[in-house]
This record gives C-alpha cells, structure tokens and sequence, in this order.
C-alpha cells in the first residue's frame, strides 16, 4: 500500500469525467434499477477512491481521513434526526400531529381554496417534517376535493407541492432540514432563521397568486363531508384539543431564544409525553411510539374492518357517524399518515448521509472538488454570482443524479471551502442548498421526489411544475435578494454571524 504523500493533483478533464461516471452510476442505480441511494452511491464512492489511489496515487490514510472527517460534521445532525425521530413519535402519540391536522382542516372555505390548501398542506409538512407523507395522505385528499370544485388537477397538485416543500425545507423535523446545516457547517436554527430570509417572500407571492388565481374557482362548493370524516376519525383515535399547539410554540419559542437545537428539541419531546401521559397512555406505550413510532389502532381497524356492519359498529363505539365507504376510504388515509416516527425511523436517512457524506469527503480528499470549484468560482466576485452557481449546481444535481439528498451534500462539499474563504457564514450555503436542492427535487421526473409525487398525486410531473410555485420561485428569489445584498450574513473576526447590506466580496 501506497503511505507516501505523493499525489498528483487531478486535471480538470479527470475531475469532470469522475463527476460524469459518479452521476451515471448513481442514476442507473436509482432510475434504472430502481434502487434506494445508498448502494449506487456506495458504489461511486468506491470508484472515486479507486481513481485517487491508484491514478492519483492519494495515499488510503487521506481518503479514509477525508471520508471520516466528513461524516464527523453530520454527527450532530444524525443526533438530532434521531432525536426528531423520537419527537414525531411522542407528538403523534399524544395528539400534537393530529391536532395540527384537524385544525389545519378547519380554515377550508370554498372561496380561498387554493389558499387554504397552501396553508393545509404547510401546516401538515410542518408538523410532520416530511414532504411525502404530506402530498401522499392530506394532499390526496384536498386533490379529491379540489376535482369536486372542478379545480384542474395539474393546478391542485402543483400548490399541494408548494406547501409540502415548504414545511419539508423549514421544519426542525425534516431530515433534509439537518442535513443541509450539516453538510454546511451551520447550525439547524441558525439554517432556519437564514431561511426565513428568502422563504418568507417567497411565500408570500405564492399566496399572492394563489389568491388570485383562486378568484375563477371561488363560487364552488366544497363537499364538507369528507373533511368532517379526516375530523372525526382524528378525535375518534387521538385526544385533540387547542393544546396540541403548545409543544411546537415550545420549540419555535426555544429557536427565537437561541436554545441549541438537541435541548430545544427535548423540549418538545418532553412536552409530547406530557401530553400522551395525560391522553392515558402509559411509560412503556410512549417509550415505544419513541423508539419504534406510532401504530395507528382506531383508523386502521375502521380502514381493515370486513364489512359494513363491522364498520358501522366501530364507528358507533365513538358516536361517529359517516357513510361506512368513506369513513374505510378515511381511516386508510389517517392510519397512512400517523403510522410513523420514532428513532428508528431514522435510521435510513441516517445511513445514506454516511455514504453520501464519505462520497463527499473522497472527492474532497483526492482534490476532484476543488478543481472543479476552483474553475467555476474564479472569476466570482459578487455574493449573487456565488449563490447563482449554488442554485445551478443543485439543479443540475437532482437532474443527473436523481435524487435531493444528494443535491444537498455534492454541492455543499464543493462550495464550503469558498464560503469560508469569502467570510460568508455557513448558514448562507446550507440556506441556498435548501433554497434549490430541496425545492426543485419535485420538479424534475426521474428524480426520487419527482417520480414520487407524480406517481402518488396521479399527475405528471411536468403537469404539475408549472403550478408549483414556491418550488421554482424560491431559488430566483434567493439569488435577487444576494444580489441586492438582502439578507446576507458574514463570520466576524470573532466567529459571529452579523447581517449587512454588502453584496461584493
């Protein structure tokens, strides 16, 4: 084995084909074979280690070094995932989700329906942290009332996305909401509090427009019924009151006072049992929703029950009353949503940051990012020109890798060392990595996400991205407000982020 440290830097041309033959395997793997990330990753990794050791002559103790260092930067995230994994569990458990859901249900009115739908779905993703459970259990649902409003399909699904993504790059929950801070360098409130920046207005043009356009749909009726039926069959299994609010405006509340994120989210984890002790739950029922998650018992029974008589029956025991086909048609949607959490949940995200993160880390160590980054940032003197090339190498991420997690991580090793260089604070690029590597996942067809959301809405991918407005006008916004100098949060001497209006470096 080679021990001496006589590399040889990588050309330009060696670095891209690497990066060409690494998104090739990783898009056969996960589109061609259908494949989970990790393996096809697993894979690249291994030929970029083969390709610095043996071409490269990059000694194994850098490479193992580089990978190791890398996945040392997410150890904190992977805390904090499993922590979040813990918290969805517990909150389920004692109704916080649920009553979120419920509640989130209650501001449907037929005259701001695409609105509505907009905050539904926000709330929920929010709440869950997840972007898939989102569109895949209420976002089928205000799909099912958006046809009975004669709202086309393309229009509901695209703003059913909009407000998926929106919780799924915002919420402490969401594992791509670690994963970008992680990848970065930053913190996850820190992330959060970056992203509002860019987020917030963002949002609000789409709520603009969504009022707008919602005018030529608002004389429609909504059939009430099946919102009622989600409603009931949610207080029939969970104990739903105005105090599911209180464990989220503990968390929120303890990010505005810049608590560190693992104590913050213990927060909410405590204020969840709490309120599942006080559901009538015992310690062995809330330490296994937090280990292994929730099991939906209510929902699933009624979904699962052999006929109509049986369904009326168990209906009947919580003084419910719905029409036997919807209220199974209902309870399969809610045992699909609430069926989650727990630390082991976790686990999956988990391993693919390893992997993905020892791809990184070998790519940095054999000196392939560098090369590439040093071509594409030579001549960038301004914030916008940097955030531009961030936006564009995420985009380009999720088409020829096909996948978001890799959107995060690729581009977030490639452009730390700049960052760094340039005196802009971490929480800058992990902000921007969210801003296009998140967001524009759903809009691609054979990315994970895309492919995903086409297939459980039952709308084609490129049907839907016209309407998924926060998902393409997010990025545009991020690169306006860099150039303009909004915004922007520099490291002090002293290793403190401080915003000012300066757009050159």
């Amino acid at each position: 084995m080679n021990t001496t440290d006589s590399r040889k830097t990588p050309s330009l041309g060696l670095s891209i084909l690497v990066f060409v033959v690494i998104a090739a395997c990783i898009g056969y793997g996960i589109l061609g074979l259908g494949l989970d990330a990790h393996m096809p990753i697993l894979v690249a990794a291994l030929f970029a280690a083969c390709v610095g050791f043996f071409f490269l002559r990059v000694p194994w103790t850098a490479i193992e070094e580089g990978m190791l260092t890398s996945i040392t930067v997410a150890l904190q995230a992977t805390v904090i995932l499993m922590i979040v994994g813990i918290l969805i569990g517990t909150w389920i458990l004692g109704g916080v989700v649920p009553g979120l859901i419920s509640y989130g249900l209650a501001i449907l009115n037929p005259s701001i329906f695409l609105v509505a739908t907009l905050l539904i779905c926000s709330i929920v993703s929010l709440a869950t942290g997840s972007s898939w459970t989102t569109s895949g259990t209420v976002g089928i649902a205000m799909l099912g009332i958006a046809n009975g409003l004669g709202i086309p399909a393309p229009l509901a699904a695209g703003v059913i996305i909009s407000g998926a993504y929106f919780g799924d790059k915002m919420s402490p929950l969401s594992d791509t909401t670690n994963l970008a801070p992680a990848v970065a360098g930053s913190t996850l409130f820190d992330h959060i509090r970056a992203m509002c920046w860019t987020t917030g207005p963002s949002y609000l043009i789409v709520l603009a427009i969504l009022a707008v356009i919602g005018t030529k749909y608002g004389s429609g009726t909504v059939d009430t019924s099946r919102v009622a039926a989600i409603q009931a069959l949610l207080g029939g299994e969970f104990s739903i009151s105005l105090l599911c609010l209180v464990p989220p405006i503990l968390v929120i509340a303890s990010a505005v006072l810049k608590v560190p994120a693992i104590p913050g989210l213990f927060v909410g984890v405590v204020a969840g049992c709490l309120m599942a002790a006080a559901s009538g739950f015992g310690i062995a029922d809330i330490l296994g929703a937090a280990h292994y998650g929730y099991e939906s018992t209510f929902a699933a029974e009624v979904a699962g029950a052999a006929d109509e008589a049986a369904v009326m029956a168990l209906l009947a025991e919580k003084g419910i009353t719905i029409a036997p086909d919807l209220a199974k048609e209902v309870g399969e949607m809610i045992s699909k949503l609430v069926n989650r959490g727990g630390m082991d949940s976790m686990m999956w995200s988990i391993s693919l940051i390893f992997v993905a993160l020892s791809l990184g880390g070998i790519m940095e160590a054999c000196g392939f990012l560098e090369v590439i980054i040093g071509t594409v940032t030579k001549n960038i003197r301004k914030v916008g020109t940097l955030v531009a090339a961030v936006v564009a190498s995420s985009v380009i991420s999720n088409i020829f890798l096909g996948d978001q997690y890799l959107s995060l991580v690729i581009p977030g090793r490639m452009f730390k060392t700049t960052f760094e260089k340039t005196g802009l604070a971490p929480r800058m690029l992990s902000r921007t990595l969210e801003d296009a590597g998140t967001l524009t996942s759903a809009l691609v067809p054979w990315n994970t996400c895309g492919a995903y959301q086409s297939s459980v809405l039952g709308v084609a991918t490129l049907a839907y991205a016209p309407y998924a407005f926060l998902n393409y006008i997010n990025p545009f916004v991020a690169i306006l407000m860099s150039y303009l100098g909004i915004g922007i949060y520099w490291r002090n001497e002293k290793g403190e982020d401080v915003i000012a209006r300066k757009a050159d470096f």
